[in-house]
């Protein structure tokens, strides 16, 4: 077993003795015990493997977990080569999976496979350069890879990336993805490319291996420092160590590369202008909502919470018209809708279109933005995707109860957001948010601190129906928020309103009138 000899002089007088203190000094999330688990969990390895030695273990394994340090266009690089040498032995499909890309995204991940889209748009709607930060040629070339060679390309991740006390429900999120993945390509070697803090033995590889039970799980590591060193050496040099049996380690580049690629982009952020971005915001009078209403958005069970709410998240784009015009018109539109949409963008600034998902922002207004998020919450609690804005007639009685109860949960929500503090916000580890992005959410989103005045703006639908659903779905919404005031309606209650089911003909009838006799708006 190699272990770390007397070598640390030679490390210490190196360029390496430079570059480390300045990233640590930049970025101090390396103290964090999630982090130091996995600085102590790879300190030996057994032995030195040969390149056949290391196909052999990549041959049998069914699902590969490639660490990666995110900085560092060689770990990138590998796994291209892993995916497209591993497709190249065709005795099983590939599947690539990648922790840039959030579940929530992965519609457009599908656009971009299937040509809809091309690399210009993809790069913008996953908010690569806002909230990923890294080179993006690597990662083009590793998902263009996966295009020509495998059988399907996944995002991972879910929000929120900046909170270090969340990473262990993003890894728990990360193995649910994959166990949902592993049925549609069951043949298939599914190769997950994460941030190598994700590996350490008890964080998700042990999370695999409970849902993906049976399965051969072989972990691969790039570059690790501790393994470096006394590989560096070995009497021949060294391409790859095993570890264990489920681990081993691959070097394609130096600890002065990975540190100095590191440091160039903390000096690259820290000097980027901050590119004007309604998006925190959003998500944030999202989270804040979901926190008063006690609802769990990493929940992994239906039931009293909505089933991995942080993947349905809405897009959160900024079109211009005729960009907005040319969206709607392809996912089929009427003009008539088309026109109410815009009409709504110019009167209050955003408009949120449950048909697709889509949070439609042009001007950061926190009252109507407050209203647009609560029926984001409310269609993501009567499930996601919804492909039409209603299941009834237009001018129906239950289409106007459908719409009154939506206009009432906005209402209701923006009052709630209107007596919640200023949304939080945290540094963002190991990545660009971290660095020159954590105010984001404040700086778009001041506090909400007066009451909201009912919308001048008009809604996605028109005529009569509208009006009157307007009309009863304002005031439907200040009695709510009364009856919690004075005591008549708990958090509890609230949270069941928007859990409440209304899909069926007279639910959402039913649930009016129960709601107005509750508040006293009749007898």
């Amino acid at each position: 077993m190699a272990t770390i000899p007397s070598f640390r002089r030679d490390r210490e007088a190196s360029p390496l003795a430079r570059v480390e203190p300045h990233v640590r000094a930049c970025d101090q999330t390396w103290r964090r015990k999630y982090l130091q688990d996995y600085a102590q969990a790879f300190r030996s390895y057994e032995c030195v493997l040969d390149p056949s030695e290391l196909t052999a273990r990549i041959a049998r394994a069914d699902s590969i977990l490639v660490g990666d340090y995110h900085a560092l266009p060689s770990c990138q690089h590998f796994a291209a080569r892993l995916v497209r040498d591993r497709a190249n032995i065709k005795d099983r499909p590939v599947v690539l999976v990648v922790e840039t890309v959030f579940s929530r995204d992965q519609h457009i991940l599908d656009q971009w496979w299937k040509r809809e889209i091309g690399e210009s748009e993809l790069r913008q709607r996953i908010r690569f350069d806002l909230d990923w930060g890294y080179d993006w040629e690597p990662f083009y070339d590793l998902i263009s890879t996966a295009r020509e060679h495998a059988h399907g390309l996944y995002g991972l991740d879910c929000m929120p990336r900046e909170d270090l006390r969340k990473i262990s429900a993003r890894d728990r999120h990360a193995a649910h993805k994959m166990a949902e993945i592993r049925p549609r390509h069951p043949e298939a070697v599914i190769i997950t490319l994460i941030g190598e803090s994700h590996l350490a033995p008890a964080h998700l590889p042990a999370l695999v291996h409970e849902q993906l039970k049976g399965e051969n799980v072989l972990t691969i590591l790039q570059n690790v420092d501790a393994l470096y060193w006394p590989a560096s050496e070995e009497p021949q040099p060294v391409r790859a160590v095993s570890i264990n049996n489920d681990a081993v380690c691959v070097f394609n580049s130096t600890p002065i590369e990975k540190y100095e690629s590191y440091r160039l982009c903390l000096d690259r952020w820290s000097k980027e202008d901050q590119a004007e971005d309604c998006a925190p915001a959003i998500y944030s009078l999202i989270d804040e909502l979901l926190r008063f209403l006690d609802i769990n958005r990493h929940s992994s069970t239906n039931g009293t919470q909505p089933r991995f709410l942080v993947d349905l998240l809405p897009e959160v784009r900024r079109p211009s018209n005729q960009e907005l015009r040319k969206l709607l018109s392809r996912e089929g539109f009427p003009a008539r809708e088309t026109k109410s949409v815009l009409m709504q963008l110019k009167d209050r600034g955003c408009v949120y279109l449950p048909q697709l998902n889509v949070f439609v922002v042009r001007e950061f207004q926190t009252r109507y933005a407050g209203e647009e998020a609560a029926r984001f919450l409310h269609h993501a609690c009567q499930g996601l995707p919804l492909k039409s804005s209603t299941h009834f007639p237009s001018e129906s009685e239950d289409y106007v109860h459908t719409e009154t109860l939506k206009q009432a949960l906005g209402y209701l929500g923006c009052q709630i957001l209107c007596r919640l503090s200023q949304p939080r916000s945290s540094m963002r580890p190991r990545g660009r948010s971290g660095v020159r992005r954590a105010q984001s959410a404040d700086k778009v989103a001041p506090a909400l601190s007066c009451r909201v005045m009912p919308s001048r703006g008009k809604d996605t639908v028109c005529g009569d129906a509208s009006s009157r659903a307007t009309t009863e779905g304002r005031l439907l919404g200040q009695g709510l928020y009364s009856a919690y005031e004075s005591g008549l309606l708990s958090r509890s209650d609230l949270r069941r309103i928007f859990l409440v089911s209304i899909k069926e003909p007279a639910k959402a009838r039913d649930l009016c009138a129960q709601l107005s006799r509750k508040v006293h708006l009749t007898e």
